[in-house]
């Protein structure tokens, strides 16, 4: 699974873009009779009428609250999806969306997808509107944000801890990078918990991105649209591909941001891991050259120096609080947030220097910021989603490959090493009520397909480079390199030389020239 979830980025102080120039390859997407007749037996849901009205009742989170809730402008619907599409008359779920009208005339809708798996669309195309709000996109488009099945607003929503739980941080589902010991009845104890918790066994199938994406149709036809504008980030890159996958004649435009690498399956994550490590030297040398850096002068000591002012956690949590605890695994996971974005990077010198101290303060809060929770325990349902997501769309491994994988991870990431035997491991998904619809490895190549644009940071610590450039091949698209270090630029707005290259893709299919690049 991905470790970050964040559907925000941290505050960016300047950014120098270096402008590219862009190409005259304008293509024409695929006549409107090429576009695929809905299935007789969905016709009740691609056929019906949504109903956008006032935002009340949709906010989940006080971001949700912040984001739309409380702002003028934005309009809310829901959308009726079957929850297995093997079974159209059965049960029902409820996809939210949030719309922000374009500003002028309308070319139609352009959906958005935030990342994570488990994060929630609807507030990141308030976020979106605000940032690009002088944008030709939020011009021309009417941004819809959907909260994919199983997060957020939607219905049912997965849910697997209680509020006491997250308070205490007692909210793992991720055993890779955990320095305990995971057992068969670990699993099992938190599967079921998950079951009662978001309405059954029925509701944890329902949550694979294969269904996202056949969603994302429905809401295209419910939307009377021919063909599909579509701007992903991170994961939302991964349900990108799968819709153009599934439904190619289907596709107007498609910006994928931050791609993930769709050839890869489990093994991506040692790709991701070995990206976090690049990512942590950079951090040390930069702090290196600064005073007082916990990790001392030399980077090369920097892997060395973190382990020996986090591992101590492992047997003597930091109390904080009101009595809670600040873990070893607290520290790492706290980390990685902050690698994500090197505006974010100085928070890490700092968080050490506090741990130092016994005051854990900081790291607490690239925690809440990283899964979307609050001081008082409420927020997003972002970790549960991302847990349901990854079980329902990756292939399971057994307890030997499992420990065997764990130990890679280690290797490709040694900041992340707790020392500790990386054995008496299983799958947290290998009691997961229904068998996955694994999302990987996509084709080699999708035919059929209007121009797509791949937007990709040379040195992303969580989506490498080099997994964006084959999802071009795959797509037959363009791809625009923004040499740099972070991860998605396309929603953000900080970037002169991305954002038009990518506004100008939108509204007219222009794809940017051979080679282009952006610098930060």
């Amino acid at each position: 699974m991905f470790i970050s979830r964040r559907s925000r980025r941290w505050p960016v102080a300047a950014v120098l873009p270096v402008l590219l120039t862009l190409g005259a390859c304008s293509e024409s997407a695929p006549a409107p009779s090429d576009v695929a007749q809905s299935p007789p037996e969905l016709a009740r849901f691609y056929d019906q009428k949504l109903q956008f009205g006032s935002c009340e009742g949709y906010a989940t989170t006080a971001a949700d609250e912040k984001a739309f809730a409380a702002k003028p402008g934005f309009q809310c619907a829901r959308l009726e999806v079957p929850l297995d599409y093997a079974n159209p008359d059965g049960p029902t779920g409820q996809i939210a969306m949030l719309r922000a009208p374009a500003r002028g005339e309308s070319q139609g809708p352009l959906l958005l997808n935030s990342g994570g798996p488990g994060g929630a669309g609807m507030v990141f195309a308030a976020t979106t509107a605000e940032n690009l709000a002088q944008s030709a996109v939020t011009e021309k488009f009417d941004l819809i944000g959907f909260d994919p099945r199983g997060v957020g607003a939607s219905t049912p929503a997965v849910e697997c801890f209680t509020t006491e739980q997250y308070l205490k941080g007692d909210t793992s589902t991720e055993f890779f990078l955990t320095a305990g010991d995971w057992t068969a009845d670990d699993a099992r104890r938190l599967t079921e918990q998950c079951g009662e918790r978001s309405g059954g066994a029925q509701t944890l199938a329902s949550v694979g991105s294969r269904d996202t994406a056949r969603d994302m149709d429905v809401l295209r036809g419910a939307l009377q649209q021919e063909k599909l504008n579509f701007l992903g980030q991170s994961y939302g890159t991964r349900i990108g591909a799968l819709y153009a996958e599934q439904f190619p004649q289907n596709v107007r435009a498609m910006v994928l941001d931050g791609a993930v690498d769709p050839r890869a399956g489990n093994e991506r994550r040692l790709g991701q891991y070995t990206g976090f490590q690049q990512t942590f030297d950079a951090m040390a040398a930069q702090c290196a050259a600064g005073p007082d850096c916990p990790l001392g002068t030399d980077p090369a000591g920097a892997t060395e120096r973190f382990q020996e002012i986090v591992r101590p956690l492992l047997d003597q949590p930091l109390q904080y609080g009101d009595g809670r605890q600040f873990t070893y695994q607290d520290a790492v996971n706290a980390t990685i947030y902050a690698l994500y974005d090197p505006e974010a990077w100085p928070a890490v010198p700092m968080g050490l220097a506090g741990i130092q101290a016994g005051d854990p303060s900081l790291f607490v809060e690239l925690l809440q910021l990283g899964s979307g929770r609050e001081a008082d325990g409420r927020g997003s349902n972002m970790t549960s989603a991302n847990y349901a997501i990854t079980c329902m769309d990756e292939q399971r491994m057994n307890k030997e490959r499992a420990a065997d994988f764990r130990a890679q991870i280690y290797q490709a990431a040694p900041f992340a090493d707790p020392g500790r035997d990386t054995d008496g491991t299983v799958d947290s998904c290998e009691v997961w009520p229904a068998a996955p619809k694994p999302a990987y490895p996509l084709p080699e190549h999708i035919e059929g397909l209007a121009p797509t644009l791949t937007v990709s940071f040379t040195r992303d610590p969580t989506t490498p480079y080099d997994g964006a450039t084959r999802m071009a091949e795959m797509l037959k698209g363009s791809l625009l390199s923004v040499d740099g270090d972070g991860h998605t630029m396309a929603a953000a707005g900080a970037n002169p030389c991305v954002n038009q290259a990518v506004a100008d893709y939108l509204t007219t299919l222009k794809t940017p020239a051979t080679d282009a690049r952006c610098a930060t």
